[in-house]
């Protein structure tokens, strides 16, 4: 763990726990006497209270002239659909279903569910498949290697041009480079805040804690606290609404 010493407490409890969840396995096979986690601790990761980014700021982005057909359907797919960046560069070509506006998705956990979208991805999708019948939605810009050590499977191939699937890193790094102009912070925003803009904005406009479960995928519904988190004002107004004592309006 020495070499994540100084990573952020996010990629710290990331490596951290799945050193703890291979270490069961590993002293059934006899590999390790001892627990080599046991004296290392997680870190708090400190929490920006302005991740989403503002709609403004992503309808630049969805579309922006400078950017590439395939990072703008996914960025707005990620939106749309509040769904994790793995799920949706996962899908093939054939996933999407174009009359119901969703697809199916292997969630957190293995789980086969479905997320959906709105106009916004509707219009991309098929400028993107272009009459393409198999492979990856989502294709990386070179063709995939024939030989060697970085052979892709064949399902992650695009069968008519021999590219292979896009990668979460090469994902990443463009929507990073795409959005150093538009965050104030400096700092680039990541593709997982377009699941955590989604998210935001949807609590913002009223949506409920198992509405945005639904909607996210989420298991575990004390995950969403983070969006719903409403002010003091907000409490005044319900015990107003509910005082037994307030004069009531039928309606």
């Amino acid at each position: 763990m020495n070499q994540w010493e100084s990573a952020a407490a996010a990629t710290w409890n990331r490596h951290l726990s799945a050193l703890v969840s291979s270490t069961p396995w590993a002293q059934r096979q006899e590999l390790l006497a001892v627990n080599p986690a046991r004296r290392l601790q997680r870190r708090r990761a400190a929490r920006r209270s302005d991740r989403a980014i503002p709609r403004v700021r992503l309808e630049a982005l969805f579309i922006g002239a400078g950017h590439a057909l395939r990072e703008r359907l996914l960025w707005r797919l990620l939106y749309e659909t509040a769904a994790r960046a793995e799920e949706a560069l996962t899908l093939d070509v054939d996933d999407p279903d174009m009359e119901f506006r969703r697809a199916r998705v292997i969630s957190k956990g293995g789980a086969v569910e479905y997320v959906h979208w709105a106009t916004g991805t509707a219009r991309l999708l098929p400028r993107l498949i272009k009459g393409r019948t198999g492979g990856p939605l989502f294709l990386a810009d070179r063709r995939a290697p024939a030989a060697g050590s970085r052979v892709p499977a064949a399902a992650d191939v695009c069968p008519i041009t021999g590219r292979g699937r896009l990668s979460y890193p090469r994902a990443e790094y463009l929507f990073k480079q795409a959005s150093a102009d538009l965050d104030p912070h400096g700092q680039d925003w990541t593709l997982h805040q377009l699941r955590h803009s989604a998210l935001q904005h949807l609590a913002e406009a009223g949506r409920s804690a198992p509405e945005l479960q639904v909607k996210s995928l989420h298991a575990h519904l004390a995950s969403l606290g983070r969006y719903v988190q409403l002010d003091e004002q907000t409490s005044a107004r319900i015990t107003a609404e509910e005082d037994p004592a307030a004069r009531r309006r039928f309606r």
